[in-house]
């Protein structure tokens, strides 16, 4: 009976997950306007919990920005992660970020593409 009981304790107590992180990401061009329709994708370099037992991992995001050029996430275990954002007539924008706070606010500059130019002669 003691065994029984000391199972039912251990598979009924919730697995302690990392510390969660809020995180939200503000998108805007050289002029401080937000940039809508984004892709943003956010994927889990170093620092993933394990899940609850048998439920999947997840570790990538795929959002569109806001028309106020902003992108939330859910509440996502803390640690770092890799931010791309792509959207038309920007260059495509990555960089890895250390989320160690309870709420972060990610703030990205798009710039504009760069100018075309060609090797060969005309």
């Amino acid at each position: 009976m003691r065994k029984l009981l000391g199972l039912l304790v251990f598979v009924l107590t919730p697995v302690v997950a990392a510390d969660l992180t809020t995180l939200k990401i503000v998108v805007t061009n050289q002029n401080n306007r937000p940039v809508d329709n984004a892709s943003v994708v956010v994927k889990f370099v170093q620092g993933r919990s394990k899940a609850k037992f048998g439920a999947k991992i997840r570790t990538e995001w795929n959002l569109k920005t806001s028309q106020e050029g902003v992108a939330k996430l859910p509440s996502i275990p803390q640690g770092k992660i890799l931010i791309q954002i792509i959207a038309k007539n920007y260059q495509t924008f990555g960089q890895t970020f250390d989320i160690d706070e309870a709420e972060k606010t990610v703030e990205i500059k798009l710039n504009p593409p760069q100018a075309q130019f060609s090797a060969h002669p005309d």
